[in-house]
């Protein structure tokens, strides 16, 4: 059985719209916090277990059976959420399954300005020294996450951010696609190639599609780090999620977000959803 953990999640939800397109619904179970959010996956044959990464037991319900386990990463950062993925990695293990595969990142590095990269990076440690084959998915940067970013730039006709650096912007429907397909398939071993679209775009050049999908000029304006701050938190941001979007930025930077592979577009037979298609999709 294929098991997958976040399932009412956009990616997690979507990998098991993919997987099945491609095997029985009997052969695919879900590990989900809420149950009652995954009704609909269980009308269609699904297997809905509850399953948190803070609690062992019901991983252990969660994972029986398992032949291969897709752990969408935590949304929880720092020691508390490694120990999450710890813990899945340790109950997947005890379940028998043959495979653990892990939704990482492409910017995944120890020395990383951007929290979650340290994150995922220490989360294929474990994978390697657990002794499970796996494979890691190093996914191209969200390119929902772009959303946010332009924040009221469509009203003001601004775009204010820091200096960036170019982003692999990912359609998070590619991703689950050649997810799907990775399992399916048994294909890639270990860490992944970079999961990307074809292109790395930059503030300036976000601010240029989306002036020429709305038809009105957004400017980019770029201002200094500590400006930005200030910035967001005046319109009620919290410190902490402020740090974390600057560390962003500051990884931007590095050109940690700005390399590009064709192993998307191979995974999934066709070229990947350009960030404009997803933005047009997005606005629309």
């Amino acid at each position: 059985m294929i098991i997958v953990t976040g399932a009412n999640g956009k990616l997690g939800r979507g990998v098991v719209e993919q997987l099945l397109k491609r095997v029985p619904a009997g052969q695919i179970g879900v590990s989900v916090r809420d149950p009652n959010q995954a009704i609909a996956l269980q009308e269609r044959g699904v297997r809905v277990r509850q399953g948190d990464f803070g609690d062992a037991e019901s991983l252990s319900h969660a994972f029986e059976g398992a032949s291969q386990i897709l752990i969408v990463s935590s949304g929880t950062l720092g020691e508390a959420g490694i120990r999450h993925h710890q813990t899945a990695i340790d109950i997947a293990k005890r379940a028998g399954a043959r495979r653990v595969l892990y939704t990482s990142h492409m910017g995944a590095s120890q020395a990383s300005y951007f929290t979650p990269m340290i994150h995922h990076s220490s989360t294929e440690e474990l994978l390697k020294a657990s002794d499970i084959p796996f494979t890691s998915l190093r996914n191209g940067y969200y390119a929902g996450s772009a959303l946010m970013l332009i924040g009221d730039a469509l009203e003001t006709g601004k775009l204010i951010a820091p200096e960036d650096g170019p982003f692999a912007w990912t359609a998070h429907s590619d991703l689950a696609e050649a997810a799907a397909a990775i399992i399916c398939d048994h294909k890639l071993d270990g860490i992944s190639p970079n999961l990307t679209a074809s292109e790395a775009i930059d503030m300036e050049g976000i601010a240029k599609i989306v002036s020429e999908i709305m038809g009105k000029t957004i400017r980019r304006i770029v201002v200094s780090d500590e400006e930005y701050r200030e910035r967001l938190i005046s319109q009620g941001w919290p410190e902490a999620r402020v740090d974390l979007i600057l560390g962003m930025f500051m990884a931007s930077r590095e050109g940690d977000f700005a390399q590009v592979d064709p192993a998307l577009a191979n995974l999934i037979g066709r070229p990947p959803m350009s960030f404009r298609e997803v933005l047009k999709e997005s606005l629309s």
